[in-house]
């Protein structure tokens, strides 16, 4: 009899937690976004093997930094694309880090051609350029492919091997390719949410 009783009360308890709605996050919680599994699994690759990329992802990834939004859609960014021997070759002169991709994008930006912010004149084109590349990177990702940012470079002797870079600010290589690397020891390792964002 006592445990039929407690049993009806279970039964109460579970329609009064329905009826008040109380478990419908536990049942409606958003899976993860596509976008998000992408940005957790991509991660700085620093090793290529030699198999080229097909020219239908280049033009795929071209596409996506080309869609990248920039302030007042000014677009002052360019993107070169190096994978000739030589151009490989002459980017060696700047940076040792290609980490044998046979695949860079080069992302450069006009200062004189971005939106500048009014109340303090800070320019927004290197912010552009930024949200270019982080496009290249993304789309390479969903292509299977591996990326790197590259910061590390000498701009005096990139602009020296490429003089149709001389008029613009270059400001970061993405070499690109099939990973032949696996994630460093630290990429995992992020601040918790907690930590990282915070109400205004």
């Amino acid at each position: 009899m006592k445990t039929k009783l407690i049993d009806k009360l279970s039964d109460i308890s579970r329609i009064h937690r329905r009826a008040a709605f109380t478990d419908v996050l536990k049942h409606t919680a958003p899976k993860p976004s596509a976008f998000l599994n992408l940005a957790a699994e991509r991660y700085s690759c620093r090793g290529f093997d030699a198999r080229p990329v097909p020219e239908e992802m280049v033009e795929s990834i071209l596409e996506a930094a080309r869609l990248a939004p920039t302030a007042v859609n000014r677009q002052p960014v360019h993107v070169w694309v190096a994978r000739s021997a030589e151009a490989l070759e002459k980017l060696g002169t700047a940076t040792p880090y290609i980490y044998g991709a046979g695949l860079v994008f080069v992302v450069g930006c006009k200062p004189a051609d971005a939106w500048v912010r009014k109340y303090d004149g800070k320019n927004g084109a290197e912010v552009d350029a930024a949200i270019v590349g982080t496009h290249i990177m993304m789309e390479a990702a969903d292509l299977g492919l591996g990326s790197v940012w590259v910061g590390s470079f000498d701009p005096a002797a990139l602009a020296s091997a490429f003089p149709e870079l001389a008029d613009w600010d270059v400001v970061a290589l993405f070499p690109v390719g099939w990973p032949a690397a696996e994630p460093s020891s630290n990429h995992a390792s992020r601040k918790s949410l907690e930590e990282f964002a915070s109400e205004l």
